[in-house]
């Protein structure tokens, strides 16, 4: 992984991909170019419609399945919305006690929705005949816990349950390509490090069937440039109907960071993060994990504030210390945050 190391200009005590990613070169020198091509009014639309469409086919690679399937957006609770708005009065929903907002608040909002919290690793164990979808995140934001998937989709499949996955704190670290899910949806601006604003998310055919794209607008038609007026209804066949008017230029980054994160080993990164991981937890006494997100107690933020002080960038959640470990960082990395704990090995004394 050095040489992927090198091409991200910081990094270095960077220890926040889960709060938010950093460009590599593509991603900075294509935002750099259309800065410019805006900038001296060479800007074009249809360009920009192209460069949504590449990074359409590179989100389609990251989670497995054909293009077809991709919608593309700007957040990841539009998605959710969408699957919330689906759901029959009374259904019962089945979340992750402590989950990331944006897949269990649409849910909530409805009031009529019955919504059930339950630790990450009981997920299956409680989906019944009675549950309408599951709704999780493969990695939990406030622990790093990855739930077992596998599991999950078949507790689903076989009570007939929809079931939606968000793979915002996973896709970029570990392979996402064998999901079974009726909706899975990803923001990219972390661990596929685009800037914030460009989501995708991808639809099985009962999804497209049973949900409503209640955001359609002029970009939700088969050809975009011949939906932009009514009074007709302009849908596309596939999952593009659920579009909504791209950010361009966040999409120009977006696409050049999803074209590189797909062009990667994504068991290599896997195994490079998690080890890093490992080395950090090893150093805090802490179980070796398969996360590459590592969090302890902090109730106070005292460990939080004494990375801070050291240069150390690192995040707080749930009255936990947090740190994260991908592309850009190495062994040195795990030593300078050890070091700002005080937890120097025994070889380094």
């Amino acid at each position: 992984m050095h040489t992927v190391r090198e091409r991200f200009a910081a990094g270095r005590g960077y220890l926040a991909a889960c709060t938010l990613g950093l460009p590599a070169d593509v991603t900075r020198d294509a935002m750099r170019r259309d800065l410019e091509r805006w900038t001296a009014g060479t800007a074009n639309a249809a360009e920009y419609s192209a460069i949504v469409e590449r990074g359409r086919g590179h989100a389609a690679a990251l989670l497995g399945v054909e293009a077809p399937r991709i919608a593309t957006g700007s957040q990841v609770s539009v998605f959710v919305a969408l699957a919330a708005a689906a759901a029959p009065r009374g259904a019962q929903v089945v979340c992750v006690d402590g989950d990331f907002s944006s897949v269990v608040a649409p849910f909530l909002v409805r009031g009529d929705l019955d919504v059930r919290h339950v630790p990450v690793d009981a997920i299956a164990d409680a989906v019944t005949s009675e549950t309408w979808m599951v709704s999780y995140s493969l990695v939990q934001s406030a622990t790093g816990e990855v739930a077992d998937a596998a599991s999950v989709a078949t507790a689903a499949r076989d009570a007939g349950a929809r079931l939606l996955v968000d793979t915002t704190q996973a896709t970029g670290w570990m392979p996402t390509t064998d999901l079974e899910a009726d909706l899975i949806v990803c923001h990219a601006y972390k661990w596929l490090c685009s800037p914030r604003g460009t989501a995708f998310a991808a639809f099985s055919d009962r999804a497209m069937e049973e949900l409503v794209p209640l955001a359609a607008g002029w970009y939700s038609g088969a050809d975009p440039w011949a939906s932009c007026y009514g009074p007709d209804l302009h849908l596309a066949d596939d999952a593009s109907r659920f579009d909504v008017s791209p950010a361009w230029q966040a999409w120009v980054g977006a696409e050049a960071a999803l074209g590189f994160a797909a062009s990667l080993d994504a068991e290599e990164v896997r195994a490079y993060d998690v080890g890093l991981a490992n080395a950090f937890r090893e150093r805090l006494d802490l179980a070796a994990s398969d996360s590459a997100i590592v969090t302890w107690p902090d109730a106070e933020g005292d460990d939080l504030a004494a990375l801070t002080a050291s240069g150390i960038t690192a995040s707080g959640r749930a009255g936990k210390a947090r740190v994260a470990f991908h592309l850009w960082n190495d062994e040195e990395d795990v030593d300078l945050a050890a070091a700002a704990l005080g937890r120097i090995s025994a070889s380094r004394r």
